[in-house]
């Protein structure tokens, strides 16, 4: 299906702006408006391992639980370039992947919600977009407000496995809450020359929630910071676990709360500086970027 110079508008519950199911299912849609009111009614969605590509859209969702880009089970895969994408409900991120998503040069905001969230073994790629959350209100069974939630909620509607987050320039802005929070799932989450604002002062919470087996569903985090300056907290509880990587030129400032496992390498031409003690399982690479700033880095236990 192709769908150009378009308006497309639903005000039913569950009703999707535009659908695309099924593998060997094809959509696309360009230079088009989509404007959904109901609740559960997204703007973009694809399950099923369809393939949707979207340019130059104005997606508008008002509803609770309507992502402006949605996918389900079974997921695929989703194509954005160009355009904005806007929610104002609650539970309504801006996207919501169980699929493989990649936006190229978009806006795209959520007044009520986290920005972006991934469940499942699925991926998220963002490039020179400018993506807003304001996580104002929880949702569901979150107990922590969050710009992006990476997650695996065991209802069977994303696949197992890990995940990867991946933004490329542009912006990422936390009105509410800590800029990323994983839990009861294992990802990657690579971030290079993103300009990243935030309220508090939590860059990072890997931690149990709601979801998993108690004991067992903490967050699992491989961070890679590449040519990136990011600042603030990061959270590691004793079920969770970090490691760091912080390089090509990257700077960061911020300490790490660890009781799980947190690993961090620093690269020669890039630095840690310590805004508290912090607790790390190990720490490699050219020490010389680490500034103590006064205060004591724990390695193991050992001062």
């Amino acid at each position: 299906l192709t769908i150009s110079d378009s308006t497309v508008t639903s005000a039913g519950t569950h009703a999707n702006g535009v659908f695309a199911y099924g593998t060997g299912t094809t959509l696309n849609i360009s230079d088009s408006t989509i404007t959904t009111t109901g609740n559960n009614s997204g703007g973009l969605m694809t399950t099923g391992g369809a393939t949707l590509n979207a340019s130059n859209l104005t997606v508008t969702t008002s509803g609770n639980s309507s992502a402006a880009i949605r996918t389900d089970r079974g997921g695929g895969d989703v194509n954005v370039d160009e355009g904005t994408y806007t929610t104002s409900g609650v539970g309504s991120p801006a996207v919501y992947s169980t699929a493989d998503v990649s936006i190229s040069d978009a806006t795209l905001s959520a007044s009520k919600s986290e920005a972006v969230v991934i469940e499942g073994g699925n991926s998220v790629t963002l490039i020179n977009s400018d993506v807003t959350g304001n996580n104002s209100k929880l949702n569901g069974q979150s107990t922590i407000a969050t710009n992006v939630l990476i997650y695996q909620s065991m209802s069977g509607d994303a696949s197992e496995g890990a995940s990867t987050f991946t933004m490329t320039g542009g912006s990422l802005t936390a009105e509410t809450g800590s800029m990323f929070h994983v839990t009861n799932v294992t990802t990657t989450i690579n971030l290079s020359d993103v300009t990243l604002n935030y309220a508090s002062d939590d860059l990072l919470i890997l931690s149990a929630d709601s979801w998993g087996t108690s004991g067992k569903n903490g967050g699992n985090a491989t961070v890679n910071l590449d040519n990136q300056d990011a600042q603030g907290k990061i959270t590691v509880d004793s079920v969770s676990s970090l490691k760091l990587n912080i390089k090509n030129g990257s700077d960061y400032t911020g300490s790490i709360a660890n009781s799980g496992s947190a690993t961090v390498y620093l690269e020669a031409g890039s630095t840690w500086t310590l805004t508290g003690d912090s607790y790390v399982t190990s720490i490699s690479g050219d020490l010389s970027g680490l500034n103590l700033n006064g205060y004591t880095l724990y390695v193991n236990g050992v001062a």
